[in-house]
């Protein structure tokens, strides 16, 4: 899991909602999203589910990089 690129992803998803918005309907703090948007952090699972449920996304598309080859 890259920690920049789900940043991203999380980013394009938020679209123009503010990250107020965003935190508050997860349950979250902005302070959390933040970090999860800088690529500073990566949600724990239970955080995903939510976070993958809110945007209305398969976790896998949000989390896991397709294109990565074990």
């Amino acid at each position: 899991m890259d920690a920049k690129l789900i940043g991203k992803k999380l980013v394009r998803l938020r679209g123009k909602r503010t990250q107020k918005e965003v935190a508050d309907c997860l349950g979250i703090s902005t302070s959390a999203l933040s970090m999860y948007e800088n690529g500073e952090r990566v949600p724990r699972d239970n955080i995903k589910i939510r976070i993958a449920d809110f945007y209305n996304e398969p976790i896998y598309n949000i989390f896991f990089d397709p294109n990565a080859h074990e």
